[in-house]
Formats: C-alpha cells, sequence, structure tokens
C-alpha cells in the first residue's frame, strides 16, 4: 500500500476507462491494479486511486491537477490529449478531460514572467485572454 498521500478520484462505472486514457497521455504510468470497484494507477510516477462509485458526485473546478509544462510542445501535447473525444477548453490554461476533471496545463515559465515588474501586467493580460497557453505570445507581452 502506498504510504504517501494520493487522491482518489470518483467515477460513475468510468474509473478503469479513465486510467487508460490518462495512462495513454503521461509518460511514466501503468495500471497497478483493477478490483472492478477500484483501480489503482500511477501517472508520471504519482499513485491515483479511481473509485467506481456511481452517479452521486460529479467533477468541478474546485479541484484540479496542475500540469507544469517546460515549452510549447508539452503544453500542446496534454492540452490536445485533455481535451479529445468529448473534453472542453476552458480560460486561462483550464481544460476538462472527457470524463469532466480538470486540468491546468502552465508553462514552468510562467511565474518568471508574471514575477518581472516590467511585464507582468502585460503577460497576465495576454494570459486573460487565452484558452491554451502561447509561450510566445507571454514573453513578447
Amino acid at each position: 500500500m502506498n504510504k504517501q498521500m494520493y487522491p482518489c478520484l470518483w467515477f460513475d462505472g468510468q474509473a478503469r476507462a479513465a486510467a487508460d486514457f490518462y495512462c495513454t497521455i503521461f509518460p511514466d504510468s501503468k495500471i497497478i491494479n483493477d478490483s472492478g470497484m477500484v483501480v489503482n494507477f500511477e501517472l508520471n510516477g504519482q499513485f491515483f486511486m479511481g473509485l467506481n462509485g456511481g452517479d452521486n458526485f460529479k467533477f468541478n473546478e474546485a479541484v484540479s491537477f496542475v500540469i507544469p509544462c517546460k515549452d510549447q510542445e508539452e503544453i500542446d501535447h496534454y492540452w490536445y490529449k485533455l481535451i479529445a473525444d468529448g473534453g472542453k477548453e476552458g480560460n486561462c490554461g483550464w481544460c476538462k478531460d472527457k470524463f469532466g476533471f480538470s486540468w491546468q496545463v502552465v508553462p514552468t515559465i510562467l511565474s518568471e514572467l508574471m514575477s518581472n515588474p516590467e511585464k507582468g501586467q502585460r503577460v497576465m493580460q495576454a494570459f486573460l485572454k487565452m484558452k491554451k497557453f502561447d509561450i510566445e505570445a507571454l514573453q513578447n507581452a
């Protein structure tokens, strides 16, 4: 049993489908076990539990996972994979996957750009107009 804290994601019978989907997107990912009720899996080496708990609860933006990306290629990879097959684009780097879970696909350079006293406000104004982050546009703001 994993001794570190880990998230449990509540699905309406789709825990295995979600785990399989996420494992195709993230490197160093695998299904650990599937009891039917619970699916344990790793994404980027991080342990997760998917629970087939029924339709009592739905995901919302109150909880999301942040994916720090080193370059535009990484942003594009995660963004387009996560919104595939029924996911939805949100604003400012937020998106939802086809299961309704929220993700933030964010360039690692964002905090550096935002902390620049000369550019910070322009960078913020630029990304407030974006859905998927565009690193070049942020750098040129």
